[in-house]
């Protein structure tokens, strides 16, 4: 990542970006992102890479929890890249009020190690992926584009090996049976098949050549699941599997 020199940022900062080039035809509006992270160093080097891209817009920068929520709720952000340990309210309670404030805003973790307790406590707090924070540049652009477009940017293999690591943690997921919660009754015997293998990290082709029957019809099941469990992607939708005691770690 590029080199900066540290200055003084107030808690809560709302940019005023220089001009950049258009995005892409076709591309439409810019995705809007926050930086939150309690290091300048490291907002300053995000803002920076995130400057070249097209068709990326940093709108605002906060350094700890609380100015974050406070950012989203005044910018409305398609993304945001959320570190986990700052002062104050960390990253993992402001995720979790941001996705119930803003549904409409993506929080991407920013994390040091791949299978990061606090990356875990992200996913269920409702961030819908996380990336290392020496993320490349280019990788780091992909994902921001990724979950702005609705997707998640960590793969399901990866969810699944976090939660059989940290499954202690969850509350119902050796206790309860699957039936007793509600999150699950309204799903049919064959959305909950399709949501026991995206929890083994299926893909949607392995899916289909698992249960002999088209990607299409597999991409239906998979988006009935997912509205049915009003999560936002397959990677929430995992964590729901692991919770509920569907999937025993």
């Amino acid at each position: 990542m590029a080199d900066a020199h540290v200055n003084g940022a107030d808690t809560a900062e709302q940019t005023d970006p220089a001009p950049k080039a258009a995005s892409p035809e076709g591309a439409g509006a810019p995705v809007r992102v926050i930086l939150a992270d309690d290091q300048s160093l490291m907002r300053m080097g995000f803002h920076m890479v995130l400057d070249a891209e097209e068709g990326i817009e940093v709108v605002g920068e906060a350094s700890d929890g609380t100015a974050a929520v406070a950012q989203a709720r005044a910018l409305q952000p398609d993304v945001i890249l959320m570190d986990v340990r700052m002062p104050g309210m960390d990253g993992i309670e402001a995720t979790a009020r941001i996705t119930a404030e803003c549904p409409q805003t993506r929080v991407l973790i920013l994390t040091t190690f791949d299978l990061d307790e606090y990356a875990f406590a992200g996913l269920r707090a409702g961030a819908s992926g996380f990336l290392l924070k020496d993320t490349r540049p280019t990788e780091l652009a992909e994902a921001i584009r990724t979950v702005a477009g609705g997707e998640a940017v960590v793969s399901p293999r990866i969810t699944r090996r976090m939660l059989e690591m940290f499954a202690g943690d969850l509350p119902n997921a050796a206790s309860a049976p699957d039936s007793e919660d509600p999150r699950l009754v309204s799903l049919t015997p064959r959305e909950r098949e399709i949501l026991i293998l995206m929890a083994q990290g299926m893909s949607n082709q392995e899916i289909a050549d698992e249960l002999i029957v088209s990607t299409t019809t597999v991409k239906t099941h998979v988006g009935n699941v997912l509205a049915k469990l009003d999560v936002r992607d397959r990677v929430q939708a995992v964590v729901v599997a692991y919770e509920t005691g569907l999937m025993a770690p």
